[in-house]
């Protein structure tokens, strides 16, 4: 995903361009320091204060040029107008955060806003068409067939959370004006390896072989996870 988005960032704004990005629901704000290396301002948004320690302790082994880029704030996704004005922002990332909204949409309208004109607005989502998958190849047939007639799925870490569908998003992408400029499978060939699994020797190879299947169809369509790109009109 990460080479995905250099992709996009690459193919809209010019070269060398110090970018402001807001990353909503940032973790251990791993993205969010890449594009801090990168030479961007970066504001990273997260409400769990474990990952905010984590992300605060990462950020502090860091030299004192990247630390003055980046910047961390306790709050929620819901509320980037409590905590920013309209337009601060050339890149917002928002990836692996939907699945536990239970109503996206004014989540999604909040961040558009976000965006100045021509800004990019990234989302990681679970696949709500491919719900099945992971299911069925690991042989789990009874929640195989239930995942086709639902978008709720129980996650790896034990939690009831809800997965989207192209087409509902790239209708709500429309309707808040940063219309889906493209889109990408993520987990194609992995995603039913162990979290805890070591790189296989080839990693580079796999990488590349992911990256081709997320651009390609029919098997982006199936891939666990979908990495939409939408534009501030």
């Amino acid at each position: 995903m990460a080479r995905q988005l250099e992709e996009q960032i690459a193919g809209r704004f010019p070269v060398g361009q110090r970018l402001r990005v807001l990353d909503v629901g940032m973790g251990q704000g791993t993205q969010a320091l890449r594009l801090a290396r990168a030479g961007h301002q970066v504001t990273g948004l997260e409400r769990d204060r474990t990952m905010i320690s984590v992300a605060r302790e990462a950020l502090a082994a860091e030299p004192e040029g990247i630390r003055a880029r980046m910047r961390i704030v306790e709050g929620d996704g819901r509320d980037t107008g409590v905590h920013f004005l309209p337009g601060s922002f050339d890149v917002v990332l928002c990836h692996g955060v939907l699945m536990y909204v239970e109503e996206p949409d004014p989540l999604l309208a909040g961040l558009a806003r976000m965006l100045a004109p021509g800004g990019l607005l990234s989302l990681l989502v679970r696949n709500g068409d491919a719900l099945a998958l992971r299911p069925g190849l690991s042989g789990d047939w009874s929640t195989a067939l239930a995942s086709f007639d639902t978008t709720a799925y129980r996650n790896r870490l034990g939690l009831e959370v809800r997965a989207d569908r192209l087409a509902d998003l790239t209708a709500t992408l429309a309707g808040i004006g940063a219309p889906l400029h493209t889109w990408y499978g993520v987990r194609v060939f992995t995603d039913t390896a162990a979290d805890d699994a070591e790189p296989p020797a080839d990693a580079e190879t796999l990488l590349a072989a992911e990256e081709r299947a997320g651009r390609t169809d029919p098997y982006r369509a199936v891939a666990a996870l979908l990495h939409l790109c939408g534009v501030r009109g």
